[in-house]
């Protein structure tokens, strides 16, 4: 409790600090990355954190959803929206989703396009097989292989060759997919 004869605009300027500061004091810890591990489905790549949820995942919830990536891996490391499609492959099947409705496609373009043509794909070779194993699709830009001189025959084995990335993707939309924004 404050003196009475304390200023007004000082016991105003306290009581709106003290405001702010209580929701950080009732707030949860927030995961950090030794929080996160293996998934259910795919276990060496797209690691997940158990969350919380306050509304569940509808019973028979089915999801087709498209990712892109222009954005080559750096070198010795994996390529992100590659791990990213194994973690939400992850993710939804450790919430009760079954593995069958879940329709994955990753449209790559760019200097992505490294990521998935054999001589270059280094790493990520595995995870492409990976995901191919679970029924994601890989479709590689025609354009984008096209400039850095990649065939068809150079890319990793079930690594699809579209005309373009923007045919890809509006195929996959024509098809109902939804677009990652991540």
């Amino acid at each position: 409790m404050l003196p009475a004869n304390y200023p007004r605009h000082a016991r105003r300027t306290l009581l709106a600090v003290a405001s702010l500061a209580l929701p950080l004091a009732a707030a949860p810890a927030l995961a950090g990355p030794e929080d996160f591990g293996p998934g259910p489905l795919i276990t060496e790549y797209g690691q997940i954190a158990d969350v919380d949820l306050t509304t569940a995942l509808p019973e028979g919830a089915t999801f087709k959803v498209a990712f892109d990536t222009a954005t080559g891996s750096e070198e010795g490391s994996l390529n992100r929206t590659l791990t990213s499609a194994a973690r939400f492959l992850n993710m939804h099947v450790a919430n009760g989703v079954e593995a069958e409705n879940l329709h994955l496609a990753i449209v790559i373009h760019g200097g992505a396009v490294d990521d998935v043509a054999s001589a270059t794909a280094a790493g990520n070779a595995d995870l492409v097989a990976t995901l191919l194993e679970h029924g994601v699709r890989v479709i590689v830009c025609g354009q984008s292989a096209a400039y850095y001189d990649v065939s068809r025959e150079d890319l990793l084995p079930g690594v699809e060759m579209a005309l373009s990335a923007m045919t890809a993707h509006a195929l996959l939309q024509q098809d109902e997919y939804t677009l990652n924004p991540f």
